[in-house]
């Protein structure tokens, strides 16, 4: 029997129409540094952590109607304001103002393809 993983959430994939345009976006945004892989039945494109924590992909399918999906939040880079507006150079679509938590803020964005993302700017220690 193995171990379960720590985290409740063990991966995520995120459906575009386009996986070149997806890796474009993400990689824009994010400052990820996101490769075309194609060893899987799909190609698709990681969204790693290079800590080991939680990741996922990006994958060639039909996103849910936009306010239908789920919402992926994803650390910034950087801060939320730059984050936000590279989203928005990059095609994404920003929602609303930043919204405090006690650890940290986030702003809800979707993709160019109508997924939902949030973008989290953990509190600095």
């Amino acid at each position: 029997m193995t171990t379960p993983p720590a985290n409740t959430v063990v991966w995520t994939e995120i459906p575009v129409r386009d996986i070149d345009r997806g890796i474009a976006f993400y990689s824009e945004v994010f400052k990820f540094s996101m490769q075309r892989n194609e060893t899987g039945p799909n190609p698709m494109a990681d969204l790693a952590d290079p800590d080991g924590g939680v990741a996922g992909h990006l994958y060639p399918g039909v996103p849910a109607a936009p306010g239908a999906g789920p919402t992926i939040h994803l650390n910034v880079p950087d801060t939320l304001e730059a984050t936000a507006d590279r989203c928005w150079k990059a095609g994404g679509t920003v929602q609303g103002d930043p919204i405090p938590l006690p650890v940290g803020r986030f702003q809800y964005a979707m993709d160019p393809d109508g997924n939902s993302i949030g973008l989290f700017e953990a509190k600095a220690a």
